[in-house]
């Protein structure tokens, strides 16, 4: 038997491979759960009742997909140039940082002006942290992989010391956190009563522009031709190392954004625990969607949906919430070895004449 490349990867095994890594590993998460004791049926029962059982449990699933759908586009908008940016946590919280800075009483507006602001600098300061691993990566060659990665660290202690000093509020009885954020620079909510916001409104924008880009546009053209052969499109006239740098940053703003919806649209205030690692699985939700941004919607729902309902099924039947954590994994598993077999095939040689 010898491994070879599909001349033409069938477009339904492409476009099946995440549906079936999915299916894979909820079925393989039953295998845990019967260790444990639990009833599969009714587990999973009490998963599905979880995310669509009730208008508010489906608002959560949503309100935990936001971030991850703009942590999810800024994975797979740099995975496709072949920059592979790893640093989309430490992104957020400069995104979040930005927007307490500016929305805790830097500037008293009235929303119509303090929103938009708050939003375009929770962008820029996200784009601000891809920047100089884009310039390393451009200039020097460093890889980008350990500079984004290591970056998140410097970044996450930086915050730290920020909600300890300038940024500290003062009335937080010692806690270390932000000043919250003026009333009228929250993102206003999408449904009376329930957490779920415009950052969503926002996020689903943004998928949409960059499917639109990455198909229809000479900038998406340039940045696949670039993740395809760089040495090609630099031969064909492409200048390489400017759209590296311009897709970095774009990635870093789309994971920046991430940031200022869970502040301004949730807590209201930052701390250092903002994030449960909405960064990392992001690189997930981008695996899982084949880098499509439209794809990235869907994995991004798929996710939220199976973190939200493991959490009410660990309420309902005392079963851990981790099982989140093995699903979300095993999917990522399951859709490289799927990939592997979408682009190579295996071939049994010729026997050798006798």
């Amino acid at each position: 038997m010898r491994i070879e490349p599909r001349p033409a990867p069938p477009r339904l095994l492409t476009l099946g491979v995440p549906v079936l890594a999915a299916l894979i590993a909820l079925a393989l998460a039953a295998l845990p759960l019967a260790f444990a004791g639990a009833d599969i049926a009714t587990a999973y029962g009490e998963m599905f009742k979880g995310v669509f059982g009730s208008l508010f449990a489906f608002s959560e699933m949503l309100t935990r997909a936001t971030p991850l759908i703009f942590t999810g586009l800024a994975a797979a908008l740099a995975f496709r140039a072949r920059l592979w940016n790893i640093g989309a946590e430490g992104q957020l919280y400069l995104g979040a940082m930005a927007a307490v800075a500016i929305g805790a009483g830097a500037i008293d507006a009235p929303a119509i002006i303090l929103i938009p602001l708050i939003v375009i600098l929770g962008a820029a300061a996200g784009a601000a942290g891809m920047a100089v691993p884009a310039l390393l990566k451009t200039r020097f060659g460093a890889d980008e992989v350990v500079t984004t990665l290591l970056l998140n660290f410097v970044i996450l202690i930086f915050v730290q010391m920020m909600l300890e000093g300038p940024l500290k509020d003062p009335m937080g009885l010692g806690w270390p956190q932000s000043s919250p954020i003026l009333d009228q620079g929250m993102l206003p909510t999408l449904i009376d009563r329930m957490r779920v916001h415009a950052g969503l409104i926002l996020a689903l924008i943004a998928a949409g522009i960059a499917q639109f880009m990455l198909a229809r546009s000479v900038w998406g053209f340039r940045l696949r031709a670039v993740g395809e052969n760089a040495a090609a499109a630099c031969h064909a006239g492409i200048r390489v190392n400017r759209t590296l740098i311009g897709v970095a940053l774009i990635s870093g703003a789309l994971a920046g954004l991430a940031g200022v919806g869970e502040v301004a649209g949730l807590k209201g205030y930052l701390t250092a625990d903002l994030s449960p690692g909405f960064g990392y699985t992001g690189i997930v939700v981008a695996m899982l969607a084949g880098l499509s941004p439209v794809g990235v919607v869907i994995a991004a729902l798929f996710i939220a949906s199976v973190f939200v309902g493991a959490d009410s099924m660990s309420r309902a039947m005392g079963v851990s919430s981790y099982l989140a954590d093995l699903v979300v994994s095993m999917s990522l598993l399951c859709v490289l070895i799927g990939g592997f077999f979408a682009r190579y095939r295996l071939v049994r040689a010729a026997k050798a004449p006798a």
